[in-house]
């Protein structure tokens, strides 16, 4: 997590001084919504990510029961759609 919020920081900053290079100053208020919304969308991106692998290497995943039936009616076999 420390690793994608240095990433996540440097991405922020490259993307301001960007838009600051095409645009100039156009609005602190929109500088900050960039910088919010980059930020946020990473970080929450990079949460998640680590969520499915912590999920996934601590066995959660395959713990789970997934023997589905053939069809929705079930395993009776006068009621299977041919």
């Amino acid at each position: 997590m420390r690793f994608m919020m240095a990433v996540t920081v440097g991405v922020v900053l490259l993307a301001l001084a960007t838009l600051y290079s095409q645009n100039g100053m156009v609005s602190v208020h929109y500088y900050i919504a960039v910088a919010l919304g980059i930020g946020f969308s990473m970080l929450l991106a990079s949460a998640l990510m680590g969520l499915i692998f912590l999920s996934n290497g601590t066995g959660h995943d395959a713990s789970v029961d997934n023997e589905l039936p053939d069809n929705d009616i079930g395993d009776d076999p006068d009621k299977r759609v041919r």
